[in-house]
């Protein structure tokens, strides 16, 4: 892929962040979800590619929202799969809780595993214990390896895990172990990036969560040298059956990261909607101007940019709701 299109993306992110974030804390995600994917769909409107969404939110028959199948892009570039969710966060925004992000992961055709809008279990870790996880292993063990993968006592390892009920016997174990949690409510893209950034202070990501959020997130730890690995956890024959019609003949395969993104050459963009460990919100400076903080990173080359930007808002009309 041309290495330019890993900036063209975060142009895409940019946009849908600053619509969405006009919606935070006004209890309406709906809207909020509804501004950033009119916006990120505008943007990749002038982006050089020729993209098909992969992962995306949806049938055609339930556009407006990206769908499966949509094509994206100019037609002038590379051929590539598109996996977006243009508002990780809906309730995060709507409520104005934090880490709220517009997010995409791109890859060349047929790299990304075409994921079904159900469950999955995951597990992921930074780039020193990398190969050294299985997502079978009972959680003690596995604190274990990653302690002495990361040079760490098991009691300062942190884990972070999603507050769901589903997750409570999880939580219980660690705890008993002698680890760390740290819980967090929606948006777990954010969540098992952060394993992979040594600031963050996250060792490791465990649970149970959305199979599309999986993939996107996929390609960000394949960016930043970690590890991740999954399972489908389809919840009856019906979502089994779904699985097998996207080519998944196992619906319960053992994924590893290489099946969750194929290719060394994918890229990931974010953008913050609302504050985050990872990134900063949408800032409303005054006048027309506003400000993102973003980030965009490609598998091929390991380079990660963090980029702020100022955007005045008076000559991006379709990013601003009017209200007059």
């Amino acid at each position: 892929m041309d290495r330019e299109l890993a900036l063209e993306l975060v142009r895409v992110t940019e946009a849908a962040a600053i619509a969405s974030a006009q919606w935070m804390g006004r209890g309406d995600k709906m809207s909020a979800d509804d501004a950033a994917t009119t916006a990120m769909r505008t943007m990749f409107d002038s982006v050089s590619m020729e993209g098909v969404v992969v992962i995306g939110e949806g049938e055609l028959d339930e556009a407006p929202m990206l769908y499966i199948g949509e094509e994206l892009g100019n037609k002038t570039g590379p051929s590539v799969d598109i996996a977006v969710d243009p508002l990780e966060g809906t309730n995060i925004v709507s409520k104005g809780h934090n880490n709220a992000v517009a997010v995409i992961a791109a890859a060349e055709r047929g790299a990304l595993l075409h994921a079904p809008d159900m469950y999955m279990d995951k597990i992921a870790v930074g780039k020193y214990a990398k190969g050294l996880i299985h997502i079978d292993d009972p959680i003690e063990r596995t604190i274990d390896i990653v302690a002495r993968a990361n040079n760490k006592r098991v009691r300062d390892l942190t884990v972070i895990i999603q507050e769901r009920d589903r997750h409570q016997d999880i939580i219980d174990r660690v705890i008993k172990k002698g680890a760390r949690v740290k819980l967090f409510g929606d948006g777990d893209v954010g969540a098992s990036i952060a394993t992979c950034l040594p600031e963050t202070g996250v060792d490791l990501f465990v649970g149970r969560g959305g199979a599309p959020e999986g993939v996107i997130s996929a390609a960000a730890i394949k960016s930043l040298g970690g590890d991740m690995q999954a399972r489908l956890a389809p919840q009856d024959e019906e979502e089994m059956e779904r699985c097998r019609q996207m080519g998944l003949e196992d619906p319960l395969q053992h994924l590893t990261l290489d099946h969750l993104v194929k290719s060394d050459d994918a890229i990931f963009a974010a953008t913050g909607v609302t504050e985050g460990e990872l990134l900063d919100g949408v800032k409303f400076l005054g006048g027309d101007l506003a400000q993102t903080d973003s980030i965009v990173m490609r598998a091929k080359t390991r380079t990660v940019r963090f980029i702020k930007a100022h955007h005045h808002l008076d000559y991006k009309p379709h990013l601003v709701k009017n209200e007059e």
